[in-house]
């Protein structure tokens, strides 16, 4: 906490305001990567191939340039629909992609965009690498009806694996190792139709000894750590493609909630066969059960009614496939109609005339159904006045017919149609229908007043058709005015009391309605049809629903609202208000908009404005909302050398930015800084005074100092005006070690744990330690190692090398530093490479002492041309200073080099390592030193960039 006071209490901050042209840039954008990369190459046109194996984590991380700071967004080409991810917006944005599928492998772009110039967009090709287990199949010469696989026959196995990057093949016959030639009974080829994927090995005329175990080896040699894999199959003189039986008839007919078993088993197949169970083209009922190749269906469904099919497998030959059907009973759907006389086009019933009745039901299966017919109550039976017909399926599957020939008083009555299946099991369905003086055909009326209906958006509705006629026949709905579906989707609804139910309208249901009488449950005569007309009132949709103006005191503000849409389409009227008050309203003329000006804005006219315009539905609403707020702050992310070092405890920032449109609002008097550490909950605020007009595009400065390290922190930045505080913005100030590439130079003190970003050579014997105060034990090891750091602090750090055991003489300690890019500065200059003075502080005390040494490594060199400094033997209790100058042509690291002594009493520290452009200046002396003479040879002038320095 004292920290941040210090922070923050003592910030006598630097206010520098600089106009500064070009400080707004269009993007630039290059993707970097951090996840498990096998490897990262260039392609053509610069494009960039990311391999990474199947199951590893992805993460490409999308860099940008310009001012304001652009906006990021991923894409990716072509991937299926469940292979698509959130679009982002934020910049800096990670991609990340935990446990990557071969589908998720293709090119995905960075898009970066800040509204100036065209947007910056690169892509990188992700190309995720795999390998599955292959799979050997077996097969014969000659047809495969034969069982086994007899002497004199040809056989071919045939190994198969899905990999990225194409596979190779190798095929063994135990130990040995088969190849083509090698053997005169054996041939392995590649047919040319496979593209390189497929090896097969022929052998031909079986002999004794081709019986025996063949392993195919699939390998993408070790291609992203990609091992090999191996099948193993044995080859028998019984070896035979699979056989089955099903054990159940076809098809299996059963009543519903019965529990079905289908029985299959194997007759033949060397290896013994796999049984599966497939269901047509959909999953298994997920109820189903299946073991050894029985299948069960618990309570079975007509939902579960289908084709059901047995596949054995064994790899040899083709698979063997038996299939039955399950039929589930029902009887569903029963209906009736009245035929009046067809002979005389008549629509009543009458005496003397022919009458038929007709019934139809859904019926599974359709062979097992049976009619029966009651008069009264009593059976009846054909006769040559009362024709019994049943089921035609060339007329209407499903149906009975009852035709009454010449009408009789006595046939008034009620008559009643029976369907069942035969064996029972399923209840029977039975409709009554009556004849008699009183049946009369249908008639369809619309409701007085019931047409047109006027009703409100969001309302429910009742559509209404009146129906009379004995018996009353159902009634379908359709649109009248276009093919358009009814409100659930279908074309077409059927209604039993002649209303349509309407929840919910919207605007897009306006229109005609045709309701119709059916044949169905009523007359079989022309259809009587009525229309009903639907008007749907909606209030009006009006632009800018919202929208926010910025304006300073005495200016001219305009708004205006207009009407997109609305239902009556006349608009009775307006009216503007600011807040409850009402400010102007009126009526429409021709015009869909109306406006509204504020000629002198002052303070009590900020604040939101609304404009309703209103019809009899209701009303939209424009909303403005007019405030004097400055816009927020543009933090400046590009900043030169934004990050330095002040003393070992604090480091400073340059924090950066420009003014959203400055001359929108009332000028910015001062900005209210607020500060607090990453995970604090206060913040520390001041205000920064700013003396005359921003501009547009001047790039302000502020210096923070005694910021904690290696503490993060978050900036807030509040202009204000005289109409109080604008927008804010928030930004994280990261500390990332004392490494900048502007400043051209490297200091590290090992004060923090991350080291600096020094790694320990994975490769040397034992590891540098970090540590503070004295590394001796007194008692053991008295005369060896430093008290402090190189300022003599007990509590500063260093790094040494613990030579006790259970280390042995010659043993190597290696740190290897970050990787330094050198680039070039002028791409047509050609002058000698840059020379950079590495220096660091030593201590190398005990009469045990060994040899430190240092190296120069750089890019694409595997060997190194020996230690750029080195020294050897006890120096004396105190710490000591080197320097050397370094030439390197590429990016490079540099490395320490401990060595142990004879003895315990050797243990080596370095401290306060730099890396600063030029020639090291009054470099110390020493006579023990042997550095490495600087290469020169001819290289473009290059400038120092540290390439995992990128602030945001």
């Amino acid at each position: 906490m004292d920290g941040i006071i210090g922070v923050l209490g003592l910030l006598p901050l630097l206010l520098e305001g600089v106009c500064c042209q070009g400080v707004y840039a269009p993007p630039t954008v290059r993707i970097v990567h951090s996840g498990h990369a096998c490897n990262v190459e260039e392609e053509r046109y610069s494009e960039r191939v990311y391999t990474i194996r199947e199951g590893e984590t992805l993460e490409l991380t999308c860099l940008v340039t310009g001012h304001p700071r652009p906006q990021i967004r991923w894409t990716k080409t072509a991937g299926s629909v469940s292979d698509r991810f959130q679009d982002s917006s934020v910049f800096n944005e990670t991609l990340h992609i935990a446990k990557i599928q071969r589908h998720q492998g293709g090119r995905y772009y960075c898009k970066a965009e800040n509204g100036l110039g065209s947007p910056a967009i690169k892509s990188i090709r992700v190309d995720v690498y795999y390998l599955d287990d292959p799979v050997v199949t077996v097969h014969q010469s000659i047809g495969e009806a034969k069982e086994q696989f007899y002497y004199e026959r040809t056989v071919f196995l045939r190994c198969v694996a899905n990999s990225n990057p194409p596979v190779r093949y190798s095929w063994h016959r135990g130990r040995d190792v088969l190849s083509q030639g090698s053997d005169k009974g054996i041939e392995i080829y590649e047919p040319f139709f496979t593209q390189g994927e497929t090896k097969i090995l022929k052998l031909k005329n079986l002999r004794p000894k081709d019986y025996a175990n063949y392993s195919c080896l699939a390998s993408v040699r070790n291609v992203c750590g990609i091992p090999d894999r191996r099948v193993v199959f044995r080859l028998t003189n019984r070896t035979a493609s699979p056989s089955i039986k099903l054990l159940v008839e076809d098809p299996v007919v059963v009543n519903p909630g019965q529990t079905v078993s289908l029985v299959c088993i194997t007759t033949g197949g060397e290896p013994p066969p796999t049984l599966t169970w497939t269901s047509g083209s959909d999953a298994l009922p997920e109820k189903s059960m299946m073991k050894d190749g029985t299948l069960t269906l618990p309570a079975i469904s007509s939902e579960d009614a289908g084709v059901y099919s047995c596949v054995a497998s064994n790899n040899v030959g083709n698979p063997a496939k038996k299939s039955t059907t399950i039929i589930v009973r029902a009887l569903k759907k029963g209906r009736f109609w009245i035929t009046p006389d067809p002979y005389h086009n008549d629509d009543n019933i009458q005496i003397g005339r022919e009458v038929k009745i007709s019934c139809q039901v859904e019926a599974t299966p359709p062979e097992e159904l049976v009619f029966s017919w009651l008069k009264n109550g009593r059976t009846l039976r054909s006769s040559e006045r009362m024709v019994i017909t049943q089921t035609d399926p060339d007329i209407s599957p499903g149906t009975t017919n009852l035709d009454i020939i010449d009408l009789k008083f006595t046939d008034f009555g009620t008559y009643t149609c029976v369907a069942s299946l035969r064996n029972g099991g399923i209840p029977e369905i039975s409709i009554d229908v009556n004849i008699s003086s009183t049946t009369v055909p249908p008639n369809l009326t619309v409701p007085r007043g019931k047409s047109p209906l006027v009703v409100r958006e969001g309302e429910t509705v009742e559509l209404e058709c009146l129906v009379s006629g004995k018996p009353k026949p159902i009634i379908l709905w359709t649109r009248a005015d276009k093919e358009a579906p009814m409100p659930d989707g279908s074309m077409q609804m059927e209604s039993y009391d002649g209303i349509l139910r309407i929840v919910n309208v919207s605007r897009e249901m306006t229109g005609s309605y045709r309701c119709q009488t059916s044949q169905y449950n009523g007359f079989n005569v022309k259809p009587r049809e009525a229309v009903v007309e639907l008007i749907v009132q909606y209030p009006p949709t009006v632009e800018p629903a919202f929208k926010e103006i910025r304006q300073a005191l005495g200016r001219t503000v305009s708004m205006s609202c207009r009407v997109l849409r609305a239902h009556p389409s006349r608009v009775l009227r307006y009216e503007w208000r600011l807040g409850s008050r009402v400010l102007h309203s009126g009526h429409f003329d021709q015009r869909d908009e109306t406006e509204y000006a504020v000629r002198s804005l002052v303070r009590e006219g900020y604040g939101e404005y609304t404009c309703d315009i209103i019809n009899e539905a209701g009303a939209g609403h424009c909303t403005f909302l007019v405030t004097g707020k400055a816009h927020p702050p543009e933090f400046y992310y590009d900043t030169y050398s934004p990050l330095w070092q002040n003393r070992p405890r604090v480091y400073g920032y340059k924090l950066q930015w420009t003014q959203m449109n400055p001359n929108a609002v009332d000028r910015i008097m001062a900005y209210r800084l607020g500060i607090r550490q990453t995970g604090q909950q206060r913040w520390w605020e001041q205000e920064i005074p700013v003396d005359g007009p921003i501009q547009t595009g001047e790039l302000i400065t502020y210096n923070l100092t005694e910021l904690i390290r290696p503490e993060a922190y978050e900036v807030r930045l509040t202009p204000i005006t005289r109409s109080g505080e604008g927008d804010s913005a928030i930004r994280l100030i990261t500390y990332s070690a004392p490494i900048n590439p502007h400043l051209r130079e490297f200091h590290c003190s090992f004060e923090e744990e991350p080291i600096c970003m020094f790694i320990q050579d994975k490769n040397d014997d034992f590891d540098w330690t970090r540590h503070s105060a004295a590394t001796r034990d007194t008692k053991y090891t008295p005369n060896t190692g430093p008290n402090g750091d190189r300022t003599g602090s007990k509590q500063g750090f260093y790094m040494y090398i613990e030579t006790s055991r259970p280390r042995r003489e010659g043993d190597q300690a290696r740190l290897v530093s970050p990787t330094f890019n050198v680039a070039p500065k002028n791409p047509y200059g050609i002058t000698n490479p840059p020379v950079y003075c590495f220096g660091f502080y030593y201590h190398m005390y005990g009469k045990h002492i060994g040899t430190l040494n240092a190296y120069l490594r750089q890019k694409g060199q595997t060997t190194s041309d020996g230690p750029v400094w080195s020294l050897s033997g006890n120096q004396g209790e105190r710490w000591r200073l080197a320097k050397v100058n370094i030439h390197p042509t590429s990016s490079f690291q540099v490395v320490f080099e401990g060595v142990r002594g004879p003895g315990i009493e050797g243990d080596i520290a370095i401290d306060d390592v730099t890396l600063e452009e030029g020639e090291c200046q009054n470099p110390p002396s020493n006579p023990e030193r042997t550095a490495a003479p600087p290469r020169i040879i001819h290289i473009w002038l290059l400038l120092v960039t540290l390439a995992f320095t990128l602030f945001r």
